[in-house]
């Protein structure tokens, strides 16, 4: 480690500091990794997103503004259950002239057990329409939709 004068010996320095910095950019990555690229609000797949992050976040206005007219007839509160950080993650996308596809996967957590929440995860599509050069979401999959009262902005 040393040598006979006493220094340290300087490749165990040089090692020690790039074992340092490596654990400095490790943790700057797990850190600041985790948000999602934001998609281009004008496409299905961006509207989708912001209508689920509005969703997770508890947010109906928002979210309202992402549906159809059409979305809020029969409307029909209901419970979906208690869910922890639902995870929502692009399938795949079908875009036609007037309307588009979007399936994602939703992973549902909730409770806790010995080894951790319970999690299980469903498939589901979200319908859009292209209305004025807007998309907009005519069906939500039920994990992710909610019962807007349209006259609360009225």
């Amino acid at each position: 480690m040393s040598t006979a004068s006493g220094k340290p010996d300087r490749t165990l320095v040089v090692l020690l500091s790039v074992i340092g910095a490596l654990v400095v950019i490790a943790l700057l990555v797990v850190f600041t990794g985790g948000e999602p690229e934001k998609l281009d609000p004008d496409t299905p797949e961006g509207v989708v997103q912001a209508y689920t992050a509005a969703i997770i976040d508890g947010d109906e206005q928002a979210a309202g503004e992402y549906l159809t007219e059409g979305a809020f007839e029969g409307c029909e509160d209901f419970d979906r259950g208690p869910t922890d950080n639902p995870r929502v993650t692009l399938v795949s996308t079908t875009v036609r002239a007037e309307s588009a596809d979007v399936k994602v996967s939703i992973v549902t957590s909730y409770g806790s057990g010995p080894f951790g929440a319970d999690e299980y995860e469903t498939q589901g599509v979200f319908d859009l329409v292209l209305a004025d050069g807007t998309w907009l979401i005519e069906d939500a999959p039920y994990e992710l939709s909610f019962c807007p009262n349209p006259k609360a902005g009225s």
